[in-house]
């Protein structure tokens, strides 16, 4: 019998999606970004791996590098005056902060941070309020949304002097959901003229090394096991795996012992060699992401970090 508390939300993701079969193989796939921040020890523990020495290196400091070097064009876009900066998927705010530091020379900023945890949109406006001249943070209810709900967000915004937004989607954002519905829900809440700051990973040919670098840093496992524990799974009866396929990284958890999880009226029975995928992260060629990327932006800039991981899209509507 299971000792984790089981979180109601994944459970019911579990039981709606139900499981795939790989040869002999069941694969059980709960990949959603809205199920890794469930709690703040959820939260905190992303926020650890996103500070770690390898993950600065291999995920964040590319995209970091490619939006210092193209500051100018982005200010030159934005031009002066009062634009709301919205931050999509907010994370601690850090990256909000890079490119707002900039802007406030000329900009009366307003700052909105939108997360789907509670925990990551309380960080991000505690460090951004510890900045000089942002005139306003804004913090009201819609702060914890998805990005399903951002058509009625920006009405709210676009009020008074702040008639112009940016829209930020750093941190390989994009990459955690599927392409065109992320796209097509964020032009949507866009009003002529905003531009859209895209930082993202692309496939450099280098998808199998990565996957195995992820699986042995620690610091994802204690991550993304806490998805494992909310599910009733013991963490000392799973081992944490991953792979490079379908122009995406996979993490997943191998079952090593079957174990039966009882909740809601309901038995699942998870056998040994079962596999459950807990994220993907895609990893688009450089191609296909300007064929998406033109499908809904009138303008388009990219920009392409000198290893060929990372990509930099400034998308005006």
């Amino acid at each position: 019998m299971q000792e984790n508390k089981i979180n109601d939300l994944i459970f019911k993701e579990l039981i709606k999606r139900g499981y795939s079969l790989d040869g002999n193989t069941r694969i059980w796939n709960i990949a959603d970004s809205k199920l890794w921040y469930l709690t703040p020890k959820q939260a905190q523990a992303y926020l650890d791996l996103e500070k770690s020495t390898e993950y600065q290196k291999d995920v964040n400091q590319a995209g970091e590098n490619l939006v210092e070097e193209n500051m100018k064009s982005i200010m030159e876009s934005v031009e002066g005056g009062p634009l709301n900066v919205v931050d999509l998927g907010c994370g601690d705010g850090r990256k909000a902060r890079q490119v707002m530091q900039h802007l406030k020379e000329k900009n009366k900023l307003r700052y909105c941070p939108i997360d789907i945890s509670g925990y990551m949109a309380a960080k991000a406006i505690e460090n951004v309020s510890k900045m000089d001249n942002v005139d306003e943070i804004i913090d009201f209810k819609y702060n914890i949304s998805d990005f399903e709900n951002l058509e009625n967000i920006t009405p709210l915004l676009t009020k008074g002097d702040y008639k112009r937004n940016l829209f930020l989607l750093l941190g390989n954002t994009l990459g955690n959901f599927e392409v065109n519905e992320i796209l097509y829900q964020i032009h949507s809440a866009m009003n002529k003229g905003d531009l859209l700051l895209i930082g993202t990973g692309i496939d450099d040919h280098k998808g199998d090394a990565r996957a195995v670098s992820y699986k042995n840093n620690e610091l994802w496992h204690d991550w993304l096991g806490e998805v494992i524990c909310q599910l009733g799974l013991d963490k000392k009866n799973v081992r944490i795996d991953s792979r490079f396929a379908n122009s995406r990284i996979e993490m997943f958890y191998v079952i090593e012992k079957d174990q039966l999880v009882e909740f809601l009226d309901k038995k699942v029975y998870f056998k040994k060699g079962d596999q459950i995928v807990v994220l993907v992260a895609y990893k688009h060629k450089i191609e296909a992401l300007e064929r998406y990327l033109r499908i809904y932006f009138d303008r388009l800039e990219l920009k392409i970090s000198p290893d060929h991981s990372t990509a930099l899209a400034m998308c005006w509507k």
